[in-house]
């Protein structure tokens, strides 16, 4: 079972879109955006759907808070933090590109990582890709391929880890990578996200990305 006390909730309905509280995702909220059936979590996001202010894209995506709802922002020298899912990919748009997983930034557009799915329609399989800013101030993200040869409708697992020493780890689909980030980062406040960040936004109310997440969990050790 999923344990949902400690997100919130967007989904891309509504201008702005709507933020599900906490406390009723915890009281069994469900629509086509979001589903959550047994032990799994499904996501689904169409490329037709509305966006949050400043983004290109829409999303239906978790974004950590405390148990009362309050939005939780964390420095990472203070715990080791980690992020772990074990989810299926089951559609994608046309581009092929779905974001899965984040280490966002408070009050910021520039995210520190983001953990992307990249379906090849060649090899019929997606990459697993990292974007990352060492440093917050970087307009442009480093493009790191952590893992390849995913197929769609395949499980597999990804945790993001970044310690009190600032190593940033990725563990995805069998494979890893890891390296250090700016010093700088150290003081901002940062959250994770996890769901279903479609990189698309044309098409019809049928294209999409859809993901099910069979674990999610957070740790700040």
């Amino acid at each position: 079972m999923i344990d949902l006390s400690t997100w919130n909730l967007s989904i891309p309905v509504g201008s702005p879109p709507a933020t599900i509280e906490t406390s009723k995702l915890m009281s069994g909220f469900k629509d086509q955006y979001f589903q959550a059936e047994g032990s799994s979590v499904q996501f689904w996001t169409p490329v037709t759907g509305t966006r949050t202010e400043n983004a290109v894209y829409p999303r239906s995506e978790l974004r950590e808070t405390y148990a009362d709802g309050r939005l939780r922002n964390w420095t990472y020298p203070d715990a080791d933090n980690f992020l772990r899912a074990t989810l299926t990919v089951n559609q994608v748009p046309s581009t092929g590109k779905v974001v899965i997983g984040q280490i966002h930034a408070y009050d910021s557009q520039k995210p520190l990582i983001k953990l992307e799915y990249q379906f090849k329609e060649k090899t019929q399989t997606g990459n697993i890709v990292a974007k990352v800013r060492m440093r917050p101030d970087e307009d442009e993200s480093r493009v790191i391929t952590v893992a390849s040869n995913v197929p769609l409708q395949k499980s597999f697992t990804y945790v993001i880890n970044l310690n009190k020493a600032g190593l940033l780890s990725v563990y995805a689909a069998d494979k890893e990578w890891n390296e250090r980030i700016g010093a700088a980062w150290a003081s901002k406040p940062l959250y994770f996200k996890a769901g279903v960040y479609v990189q698309d936004n044309s098409g019809n109310t049928k294209e999409g990305a859809k993901v099910t997440f069979e674990k999610l969990d957070i740790d700040h050790d």
